[in-house]
């Protein structure tokens, strides 16, 4: 027996920003099936021979054609090598406290002899939309990345922010098959130029590794491999499978299945659920036959997946990545990677599945640029992790995991990334080296409440744990800072930085049930409660809708599908009365404020894509961010409630309260640095001149770019 809790389609409840998973009615992410299988393994290996055949053949004319144009290109530049750290979420209150307590030591050498400032996230204080403003230098309505969710409009249903997959747009029936003559349609919706691809225009080569926004890959000169948003192979944000004994605990699960099992003796017999097949006419989940023999007396048990794989597991240890095959057609194959990890062979047997992984050595969906590097990577390092959203922060709060388990993975995950960074800096000699840790955001994510004595889910249960974990955290980013400065020469930069930074998050407001008690949005008639997404809302009498992590929505005449309110002077006084009513709105509770501000998007966005953005942007006090329940488009009675989840931190709140860090090892010439600041400031270090569409500003002066010994001298 499987039961399905919604499924992650949306990264925003385990990443930077929040939420969970959900399962949303959505067409953003199909099944792999037909879309996937066109990249069989017998094709990548084909195209990856061809490519070393090609590679051996005219090394000689690129190597002396690299040598000419790479001497052009670095022409004006300043410096050899630029190395960006982007250490997701990095608090400065904590990264300045610990730094005071002398536990950040290279960080604070950084400090001394360069420079550290707070660095302005994006409004709003979301990791999409900051990550998307770091790399093209421009506030939101010019990449049109506003929060991990959208809107449609003609459906009032949330889709991925960031990309769609389409299913194949030829195909021939044949039998029971519809089989594809065609790619799947992935467009990435993030627009404006990321400035590795300006750099790149102008002969430098960049290796970029898990930055947010960046699946599908765009073509450049340079290496990357996609992070954030990536899918997993069931085309969601990460669907993990929880497999118990206890029949209690299979119900429904954010972000994941339980899957109920019977042991018959020794032996459990179950499956892996995998992708939808759309290689048949009537799509249907694949699936895996799996064989578990607990063995006490050895301490773990064997797993048989049917004809692939067979191993043995010790209790509370995680397997090493292990490859999955579907077969959804003849001549077709779908490869999937995976960990295992079980918590319990007794009294009931209990057993963890990450995510179904795109496996990066034959990959069903281009995941990294070139094709290939994901593939090399591989190779070299070993199977690693390709899900945007990495770390499995909805199986810590739903009980598939324990706070031991989810660090130890966690950590797991943030080695492979390392060494992707490490090989990194060997082979990228001259040019841009960047890549994003969201290490730092997971952890806080579900340990924030150890620094909050008065945080609910402590109340509601034991604290196993305490604040050493966040300690602990920044000590580690602190030696990778450390060893990644060492390996620098004097003519390379090294930026060390967040998108935003963390508070607490105690209480959640449902802005839905709010509009529903105060008149702006009605339910159908009998009704007093709305399902999810919006289920039972009657639009034709309804003005206004929260979606996403901050956003509000006009239900407006000619935009939405059953819209009421006129546009223009209409429009524009009720956004004016629901600034009004909403800043400064106090919690029912004790009477603190909850939100501090309500932002217009006519008076921050001024780019192509503003008409894109909610109407009105809510900057939620300190404590506060959108419920998990608002957030699903359910509308209930409740507007504030206690967030008892394990996670416990966030920074969907007002931006002027979670700015980032900056640190660098150049002085720079501001004490207010904006995260849109640093791609101009990495074209300048290289001689090249920002775009006139970038809002930010160089931070160094040409001056500051003498090494260490030049500067003594001076």
């Amino acid at each position: 027996m499987i039961r399905t809790g919604r499924k992650r389609a949306l990264p925003f409840l385990a990443s930077a920003a929040a939420l969970g998973s959900l399962a949303l009615p959505l067409q953003a992410y199909v099944g792999p099936g037909a879309g996937f299988a066109f990249l069989s393994s017998f094709l990548v290996l084909f195209l990856t021979f061809l490519m070393a055949l090609f590679t051996f053949l005219s090394w000689p004319f690129r190597f002396l054609w690299k040598v000419v144009r790479g001497q052009r290109a670095y022409r004006k530049s300043s410096i050899d090598r630029l190395v960006i750290l982007g250490l997701d979420g990095m608090e400065p209150t904590l990264a300045e406290k610990f730094m005071a307590e002398g536990k950040l030591p290279n960080l604070a050498r950084l400090k001394k002899e360069g420079s550290y400032a707070r660095l302005r996230t994006t409004t709003p204080a979301i990791s999409p939309v900051a990550w998307s403003s770091f790399m093209t230098g421009s506030e939101p309505s010019k990449h049109n990345i506003f929060d991990f969710l959208s809107r449609d409009p003609r459906t009032y249903l949330p889709d991925l922010s960031s990309a769609r997959i389409g299913k194949p747009r030829r195909t021939v029936p044949l039998g029971k098959y519809l089989v594809p003559l065609s790619k799947p349609d992935i467009r990435g919706l993030r627009r404006s130029v990321p400035f590795w691809k300006i750099l790149g225009e102008k002969g430098i080569f960049s290796t970029v590794l898990r930055v947010p926004i960046t699946f599908p890959p765009e073509k450049f000169k340079g290496h990357l491999l996609s992070g954030m948003c990536a899918p997993d192979l069931k085309g969601s944000q990460g669907t993990f499978a929880f497999y118990t004994e206890d029949e209690d605990k299979v119900r429904k699960r954010e972000g994941g299945v339980a899957v109920f099992v019977a042991r018959d003796g020794d032996r459990i017999r179950t499956e892996i659920s995998g992708p939808e097949n759309s290689l048949l006419r009537e799509p249907a989940e694949m699936r895996l036959p799996l064989t578990i023999t607990v063995d006490k007396k050895a301490g773990g048990a064997r797993l048989e997946i049917k004809g692939q794989k067979t191993f043995f597991l010790k209790q509370r240890s995680f397997s090493p990545w292990v490859p999955v095959v579907f077969k959804p057609g003849p001549g077709f194959k779908v490869r999937a990677i995976c960990r295992f990890y079980i918590s319990s062979l007794e009294p009931r047997f209990e057993m963890y599945m990450t995510p179904l992984n795109i496996d990066p050595e034959k990959p069903a969906l281009p995941i990294s640029h070139p094709f290939i590097y994901s593939v090399y990577l591989s190779k070299l390092l070993g199977r690693f992790i390709t899900l945007g959203e990495a770390n499995d922060t909805w199986a810590l709060n739903e009980g598939a995991l324990d706070e031991t388990a989810f660090l130890e993975l966690t950590y797991s995950n943030h080695a492979e990334w390392e060494a992707m960074l490490g090989n990194a800096l060997r082979k990228t000699r001259r040019g841009l080296v960047t890549i994003v840790f969201e290490t730092t955001d997971s952890i806080q994510h579900m340990f924030f409440r150890y620094l909050d004595k008065s945080h609910p889910s402590l109340k509601a249960a034991p604290a196993r744990m305490s604040g050493a974990v966040i300690e602990e955290l920044y000590k580690r980013m602190d030696d990778l800072v450390g060893r990644t400065a060492a390996a620098l020469g004097d003519r390379s930069v090294l930026f060390v930085m967040s998108d935003h930074g963390f508070k607490s998050f105690r209480r959640g407001v449902n802005l839905n049930s709010w509009f529903h008690r105060n008149g702006y949005l009605t339910l159908k008639d009998g009704k007093t409660e709305s399902g999810e997404w919006f289920r039972d809302v009657d639009w034709e009498r309804t003005r206004a809708y929260a979606l996403g992590l901050g956003g509000v929505y006009l239900n407006l005449r000619g935009r939405e599908a059953k819209g009421v309110v006129t546009p223009g002077e209409d429009a524009a006084g009720l956004k004016a009365e629901l600034v009004r009513k909403l800043a400064g709105l106090k919690d029912s509770a004790g009477g603190s404020t909850a939100i501090l501000r309500v932002y217009d998007r006519d008076s921050v966005y001024a780019g192509p894509f503003k008409d894109n953005a909610p109407d009105l942007i809510i900057g939620y006090n300190e404590g506060y961010r959108a419920s998990w329940d608002g957030v699903t488009g359910i509308v209930n009675a409740v507007v504030f409630e206690d967030n008892t989840k394990a996670w416990s931190g966030d920074h969907c709140i007002d931006p002027a309260l979670v700015p980032g860090v900056f640190f660098s090892n150049r002085k720079i010439r501001t004490k207010d640095p904006s995260i849109m600041d640093i791609a101009p400031t990495a074209l300048e270090l290289f001689g090249l001149a920002p775009p006139p569409h970038m809002d930010g500003r160089g931070l160094i002066e040409i001056a500051a770019l003498a090494g260490p010994e030049e500067r003594k001298s001076s």
